[in-house]
């Protein structure tokens, strides 16, 4: 009891490791330390957190001790469980606690909190109730595990549900306040352990193991301007012996301890299934294709049409060394005879030859796995930016006269006048490493597309130009070809060829640039600089921190088993082992300010300004499904932002002498993304309304342009015939054989051509995954602890008006996929554009929009 026989009453939530520890899913491990002098074994039991296993102490927010910080009050334990909460959700735990009140402690505004126990756990949060002095109830939501005292030496803080910026601090919690920030930077030296909470930068140092063999090493991107690249997360992994600027690979990278999955379900665990992929079953399937001779390659349409409708019988015994995830399980569906067997892809549900048609091929452009590359043809001939002096000649050689063929009618400059002629330009991105792609068993072209608006609102093809280096030398430019529409005979085959080659290059800039880099990659440095500079009390962490889950967590498991050395990428697109190095030099042209998509859209000619407008641009393509639907979610982000900003920064004033995040914005501008610092482009943080956009731009990243290139992927890419991955012949020419098979068998020509039968495998497998939701997904417009992020009333309705407003833009979407008149948004295939619809159920759904990049 305390000084006068009062106490606070309190509920503390938390989940045992073993519910969620990935590598307990199978068994129950470890020791706990009930407090009384010995260890137990650990058992599916609250008993063990009883007695003195768990120490709480109460920090004063009002009243503060001889050295300026706030009153620490006595230590109190967690005292019974609570069998009855109504809020308690699926596997959790609570407990009673009491601490002693003393009137010369005041108001908590924070606690400490340390782990006796020789098993960490998951403190979801502290409640404390009626708190005298008619103060109520104050909430402390922490997610956040709890390491051993042994381990993880200083006490945890944490603190109570207010917002404050940094001047407005109480002052009894200003110590606290930078004692926690300062904790989380860490001293920048050290390898890493798995209890650390240290967030700090590094350059990407350990795609390559160049130990293992020089055909294993991989260049440093980040650092440098020949290579430029965003920064990871630091590990502080030794060197390699090799090479002492490439770091040590490990089975295990290490991210800071609460940005680790914390799901409820083993199958929730949807990236674990990649890393399980790459180690398990990648090596399975080689096994069959090296060992039993299975044929890789695809004899006709049908036999790729079988993995949906027969699977691939295997060796029973492939699989069964295999992790036993229920995500990995259900991608072998078997069921006593081992087989693959991947659900239909949503392009051929309806239609089995639709894809083929000009008509779908133009549409998935717009709306399809990678709509924001589209540009308006705004001059003619199209030219290249590359360096003439090094690379020569590259104008394009495609004519007016053969444009014109199928223009309906106009003349090629009033196509341009009139803004109805578009390119997807994939050229200058893979011209300065085609030669050596094409040194290796893939062969691919530089391309550009050309198309046309036609009245009725759809997309047409008219050519596609196919570059090759010239023999010669990179001096003389390029050898190309153009290549026109045909639907009959010979010339209908080669023009399949020639949209493939086109999709080949445009999966690979997907995956790497669309999908990797420009969500990914980009985003991980604000996660870091915002756990490093801005407090847990500061608004804008509180706007931005839902859109970081699991992105630091899934973007370690990438570099260490999809776009690593010898990984899941380079085993199965065209980029191979120059992939992650190509998009490095892409990030060279990469602008924070342009991710924004009114400014994407107004950069690429798909959008002209215009005030009058419904989101202030008026679109060329008026039936421009990702472009329309994507303003409308823009807007909600917007209005959202702007309206909780306001409450926090009414002037500039407010702004510039915020210095945690003034501190924020440099970090991320000189270190996060410090290849780019002297970029003229970067706002300088000095109004509410660049914060406002920066805001904006961030979240519109993480959540609506991540989920447009992301659960798409196996519902258009899941028919590899419609997404090749890469190819693996020139195309035919005449008096050839190849060329003959054309006519003869061209189905089984564009199967010799595109992605075999293996790579498909280990694709199909990987965008299942990438392309589901987890069950335990918080959705755009949602949050966890939805009801207690803030005390700040303003701020919650705010948040709920956010909420109703995607509510009703996706009522207006869905309204949008029911009107016949727009023939972009369903297409050939009958696939309505769902991409951006906000809401979601668990599962391969081809919609909703997760909060952050989460896999």
């Amino acid at each position: 009891m305390g000084l006068f026989g009062q106490t606070i009453t309190g509920t503390v939530v938390l989940m045992q490791k073993n519910v969620l520890d990935i590598n307990s899913l199978t068994s129950v491990e470890g020791l706990v330390d009930t407090g009384l002098g010995g260890l137990t074994s650990i058992v599916d039991t609250v008993t063990s957190f009883l007695g003195r296993s768990v120490a709480f102490q109460l920090i004063s927010s009002d009243i503060v001790d001889s050295s300026g910080k706030g009153k620490v009050g006595n230590t109190a334990y967690l005292k019974g469980a609570i069998n009855n909460l109504p809020t308690l959700g699926d596997k959790q735990n609570a407990f009673k606690i009491e601490f002693d009140y003393d009137s010369n402690v005041g108001i908590p505004g924070a606690f400490y909190v340390k782990n006796y126990m020789s098993n960490e756990f998951l403190l979801i949060s502290l409640t404390l109730d009626d708190i005298p002095n008619n103060v109520g109830t104050i909430h402390f939501v922490c997610n956040s595990w709890i390491y051993n005292a042994k381990n993880y030496q200083s006490d945890r803080i944490f603190f109570a549900n207010n917002t404050y910026l940094p001047s407005k601090t109480p002052s009894a919690l200003v110590y606290y306040r930078e004692l926690e920030l300062k904790t989380l930077r860490g001293d920048g030296t050290g390898e890493r352990k798995e209890w650390d909470r240290i967030y700090d930068y590094d350059v990407y140092n350990d795609l390559g193991d160049p130990d293992k063999g020089v055909q294993y090493a991989r260049p440093v991107l980040g650092g440098s301007s020949t290579y430029p690249y965003p920064r990871r997360g630091r590990t502080g992994r030794k060197p390699t012996n090799t090479d002492p600027n490439s770091e040590s690979r490990s089975s295990s990278i290490y991210i800071p301890r609460d940005e680790t999955f914390g799901h409820l379900k083993s199958s929730d665990f949807l990236a674990y299934g990649i890393k399980s992929l790459s180690q398990d079953v990648v090596p399975a399937l080689k096994s069959v294709f090296d060992i039993n001779f299975t044929p890789n390659e695809f004899d006709s349409f049908d036999d790729v049409f079988d993995l949906y409708e027969g699977g691939i019988h295997l060796p029973t015994d492939v699989f069964k060394e295999i992790t036993p995830l229920p995500v990995v399980n259900e991608l072998l569906r078997t069921d006593g005879e081992a087989f693959l067997k991947f659900p239909v892809p949503k392009v051929v549900q309806v239609s089995k030859s639709a894809w083929m048609t000009d008509e779908e091929f133009a549409r998935e452009i717009i709306a399809g796995l990678n709509p924001g590359l589209i540009r308006v043809l705004q001059e003619f001939p199209p030219k290249s930016k590359l360096d003439s002096t090094v690379y020569g000649d590259h104008t394009c050689i495609i004519t007016k006269e053969q444009l014109e063929l199928n223009l309906d009618g106009l003349t090629t400059d009033e196509a341009i006048q009139g803004k109805k002629l578009f390119i997807l330009d994939h050229h200058d991105s893979i011209i300065p490493y085609l030669r050596r792609i094409n040194s290796t068993p893939t062969k691919a072209y530089a391309s550009r597309t050309i198309l046309f608006l036609k009245n009725d609102g759809t997309l047409k093809p008219l050519a596609i130009e196919l570059s090759l280096p010239h023999p010669q030398g990179d001096q003389y430019g390029v050898v190309s070809n153009v290549y026109l529409p045909a639907i009959e005979g010979v010339e209908s085959a080669i023009w399949l060829l020639a949209k493939a080659y086109v999709i080949v290059n445009d999966s690979c800039f997907h995956q790497l640039v669309s999908h990797w880099l420009n969500t990914h990659a980009v985003v991980e440095p604000f996660v870091i600089a915002t756990n490093r500079q801005l407090s847990v009390l500061h608004p804008i962490y509180k706007l931005l921190q839902p859109h970081y889950r699991d992105t630091m967590n899934i973007n370690s498991l990438a570099r260490s088993s999809l776009v690593n050395a010898d990984g899941i990428i380079e085993k199965t697109f065209l980029w191979g082992r120059y992939a992650m190095e190509m998009s490095s030099v892409i990030y060279k042209d990469w602008v924070f300010t342009d991710q924004a998509l009114p400014a994407d859209l107004i950069k690429r000619g798909m959008a002209v300004e215009d005030p009058s407008s419904p989101h202030g641009v008026r679109l060329i393509v008026e039936d421009y499904p990702y472009a329309v639907d994507g303003l409308d979610i823009w807007d909600a982000i917007k209005a959202w932002v702007q309206e909780y900003v306001s409450i926090y920064y009414p002037s500039n004033d407010t702004i510039q002498q915020d210095s945690e995040l003034q501190s924020w914005w440099h970090e991320i501008v000189t270190v996060g993304h410090g290849d780019k610092k002297d970029a003229p482009w970067w706002p300088t943080m000095q109004t509410p309304q660049e914060l406002i956009q920066v805001c904006s731009t961030l979240i519109w990243i993480a959540s609506a342009l991540h989920a447009a290139v992301n659960f798409g992927q196996y519902p258009y890419g899941g028919f590899i015939l419609n997404r090749p991955t890469l190819s693996r012949r020139f195309m035919p020419e005449k008096g050839t054989p190849e060329y003959d098979e054309l006519s003869t068998n061209a189905q089984k020509a564009y199967l010799r051509t595109i992605t075999p039968k293996f790579q498909t495998l280990i694709d199909l497998s990987v965008i299942e995954i990438l392309s589901r939701h987890a069950s335990d997904e918080y959705y755009l417009g949602q949050r966890d602890s939805a009801d207690f992020w803030t005390n700040d009333t303003r701020a919650q309705e705010a948040f709920k008006r956010f909420g109703t407003n995607l509510a009703n833009v996706e009522l207006q979407l869905v309204q949008r996929n029911n009107n016949e008149t727009l023939r972009n948004r369903v297409g050939p295939v009958t696939m309505p554009y769902t991409l951006l619809y906000p809401s979601s159920e668990e599962g391969l759904t081809f919609r909703g929009i997760p909060n952050s990049i989460s896999i």
